[in-house]
């Protein structure tokens, strides 16, 4: 007799693993940090209308850039959802910096627990 289980697909979700698109989102991050961060100096600095109009265009279409180049490495597997919707709060590019700094770490961490089984039981342990 089988059990119902075993009859049901299993449709687990795939972890995000990073491909060739991740140094791209990477890079296009703190490029439109940069360039977001630039946008706000002009917008505070009396005198600058020009300039601000010329970083709001900058930051206006490399944002949409950026949000289609993390929607395109979410569809491939290279980084999880939650970077996109960290890309859509209101700080923006911050947040997918700030979530790529997160990833990194991550993995730094996964990396040397996988190569020091010992240092993973003695964690465990405390």
């Amino acid at each position: 007799m089988s059990t119902r289980s075993s009859t049901r697909p299993t449709h687990e979700l795939r972890r995000a693993h990073p491909g060739r698109l991740y140094p791209w989102v990477r890079r296009a991050s703190w490029l439109e940090a940069g360039i977001f961060g630039g946008l706000v100096v002009f917008w505070l600095a009396p005198g600058f209308a020009s300039e601000t109009t010329v970083f709001g265009w900058a930051h206006g279409i490399g944002y949409l850039a950026l949000l289609g180049l993390i929607f395109v490495a979410v569809l491939r597997h290279e980084v999880p959802f939650w970077l996109l919707a960290a890309t859509f709060t209101p700080l923006g590019p911050i947040g997918s910096v700030a979530g790529i700094a997160w990833l990194d770490r991550r993995a730094k961490r996964e990396a040397a627990e996988a190569t020091s089984p010992s240092a993973v039981s003695e964690a465990v342990a405390k």
